[in-house]
């Protein structure tokens, strides 16, 4: 993507410009249809309704064609509906096939440059498949125009493909994606961007006693890996500890997935997706924070050494867990992770899971459930996500959970009291962990993948939380 002035004189295929039902069309934009422009908004060959897109070839000038998008009335719109706007326009150029475009972006309120960029990277996002057919790949060459400057257009970019790269990793199958194949990807990021990487093989956790994690290696022919990235930019200041969990693959173990709900397990590493995205916009924006990434990446398989209810083993934290249901195993390989993370003293902890369908029962699959210690910190993530449209819905972290993740007879803590309030229990197991750092769980086991196309991308993984952690952490330093 490029930024540049307003330039008439420019050689333009398509021009992308906004036209609203109170506001006259600049005049430049009405000189590309002498005398006609006017009459045909007044018929409706134009249409300034809301989400109306009408694609028109000029008479005249540098300007071979122009994509009016209807904005309806500008008092009012929110990010939210440009946002939307944005992506109907990008997706309307890609099934054209319409591969060199320019926004004038002085043409909708407030120039929103970085949400342009942002928003059409997203929108034209194509989903990496395997079939032995293929087709030309659609690649858009953007041009904004803008008073604003370029700054913008990369972080808009980038924010974009590092959302896109977390949706490829989910969309990756598990034979494909191990946790071996994680912890290359975190190379890679590491590499291009000068992060420190240190991945923890399983001799190591051992001798940590990562008791958790390493029990839902058991029935696994694949060694687990501990993901730990690290980015500087703020000196000796504490970091911001972001943890994603990085199950790579989960039958559930002998607490098996029904024959549907087995199907799409392969995104169980949504987590890590986030982390890995964020580290990416980290590389490429390189705000003054200190964020520390940990991903406990296993996957959780049936054989005759897997982990099996009634179970007891020893979490790195030294406290001992009742297995209960081995497809409670996300908040497993949290525990230790949580427990590694707090090692680097960090200023809070942010969590990220995959974790239950609970999630799904309570909130659906538009809002990420939420638990905290500390209303400041959800208050201000909250703030972040209403921007991005990332919604998240806090849940109630309150002594009758707590105190029913604690119930067991022989152990420390089970890991799964039951169905009702089961999404909470996740997070509380996940916060007898955390102590008296500040914390916060986000589930996105709703909010990961989408089951149909929309203004943004296609259907499937969704990369959700990398543009609120950018932001979030960006603020926070």
């Amino acid at each position: 993507m490029r930024w540049n002035q307003v330039d008439p004189q420019a050689h333009v295929e398509v021009l992308v410009v906004g036209i609203s039902g109170n506001q006259p069309v600049e005049e430049r934009i009405r000189s590309l249809y002498p005398d006609r422009l006017d009459e045909w908004v007044r018929r409706g060959d134009i249409s300034t309704k809301q989400g109306e897109l009408r694609l028109l070839p000029t008479l005249t000038g540098t300007v071979e064609r122009v994509l009016f998008v209807g904005l309806g009335k500008t008092e009012g719109l929110t990010p939210d509906t440009l946002r939307r706007l944005f992506g109907k326009a990008a997706q309307f150029l890609k099934t054209r096939n319409l591969s060199k475009a320019t926004v004038d972006a002085t043409t909708f309120p407030d120039q929103p440059v970085e949400l342009i960029a942002e928003t059409f990277g997203l929108a034209t996002y194509e989903v990496k498949h395997y079939k032995t057919t293929t087709h030309a790949t659609y690649e858009l060459d953007l041009t904004i125009w803008s008073d604003a400057g370029e700054r913008d257009v990369e972080r808009g970019e980038a924010l974009a493909e590092a959302t896109n790269l977390a949706r490829r990793l989910v969309t990756m199958p598990g034979n494909l994606l191990t946790a071996p194949a994680l912890a290359d990807e975190a190379r890679f990021i590491a590499e291009r961007y000068g992060h420190d990487l240190k991945v923890l093989e399983k001799e190591e956790m051992e001798a940590l006693g990562m008791g958790a994690l390493l029990a839902v290696n058991q029935g696994s022919t694949i060694p687990p890996k501990l993901i730990v990235l690290e980015y500087r930019g703020a000196g000796d200041e504490a970091p911001i500890a972001v943890v994603g969990k990085g199950v790579t693959f989960d039958t559930g173990g002998y607490s098996i997935k029904p024959k549907d709900g087995i199907v799409g397990m392969k995104g169980d590493m949504g987590g890590a997706a986030a982390v890995l995205g964020l580290f990416e916009a980290l590389g490429k924006l390189k705000p003054n924070v200190n964020v520390l990434g940990v991903i406990p990446a296993t996957d959780n398989m049936i054989s005759g050494d897997a982990f099996k209810p009634d179970d007891v083993i020893t979490s790195m934290a030294g406290k001992t867990i009742e297995i209960l249901n081995t497809d409670a195993e996300g908040r497993l390989v949290l525990a230790d992770a949580v427990t590694y993370a707090k090692e680097y003293k960090p200023k809070m902890i942010i969590d990220l899971a995959t974790l239950t369908g609970g999630v799904l029962v309570a909130l659906g699959t538009e809002i990420t459930g939420a638990l905290t210690n500390d209303a400041a910190l959800y208050s201000r993530f909250e703030a972040v996500t209403q921007e991005t449209n990332e919604m998240v819905w806090q849940m109630p972290y309150v002594d009758q959970f707590i105190k029913q993740v604690r119930r067991s007879d022989v152990a420390d803590l089970n890991n799964s009291p039951g169905r009702m309030g089961h999404m909470i229990f996740g997070g509380a197991f996940v916060g007898e962990f955390v102590g008296e750092t500040p914390w916060l769980h986000l589930d996105i086991a709703g909010t990961s993948e989408q089951k149909a196309a929309t203004e943004l991308g296609p259907k499937g993984a969704t990369g959700v939380m990398v543009r609120s952690l950018y932001r979030f952490v960006e603020r926070e330093g």
